[in-house]
């Protein structure tokens, strides 16, 4: 049995997206590729031919992969998410208490997670996300990090 797989209702309609583009282009231009090696003839010595091949192959194995995804999403319905605390699908505005650095995070799945995103989306399994994942406003959270220990106070919640 598969993993559930949690994703916001953006983060699933990116996948939807990426798998109808595969599906629908991709699909089509690989075989066009693969038509064109073939009618080059000796399959044996024909380099377009295995290239085009394993083109198919990588190009089958990542629309499997987000459509295994896809079935194990759980979509994280906003509406449903109290916003008393840090949980998926939230942004939470934290200060460190030793440096008074202000930063805000979306927590979402690791599937969504991006650290460069402004905020940062950060997963809920990262150790940042787990030291804050159930904190409500002006809670404390001590976080282990291999640099050390963060504190960061829950600062404001929002959807």
């Amino acid at each position: 049995m598969s993993e559930e797989i949690l994703l916001t209702q953006e983060g699933y309609d990116k996948l939807e997206a990426e798998r109808d583009m595969l599906v629908s282009v991709r699909r089509k231009e690989v075989s066009e590729r693969l038509k064109e090696a073939i009618s080059y003839g000796d399959l044996s010595e024909n380099a377009e031919y295995d290239a085009a091949k394993n083109e198919q192959a990588e190009l089958e194995e990542k629309i499997h992969k987000l459509e295994t995804m896809m079935r194990n999403a759980k979509i994280i319905n906003e509406d449903e998410v109290s916003g008393d605390h840090v949980n998926v699908g939230l942004t939470v505005r934290v200060v460190e208490t030793q440096t008074g650095e202000e930063q805000s995070f979306v927590i979402v799945g690791s599937t969504e997670a991006d650290p460069f995103a402004e905020p940062a989306r950060i997963s809920n399994e990262s150790l940042v996300g787990q030291g804050l994942l159930g904190k409500g406003i002006g809670e404390v959270a001590e976080i282990v990090v291999p640099d050390g220990v963060l504190h960061y106070r829950i600062e404001e919640i929002t959807k």
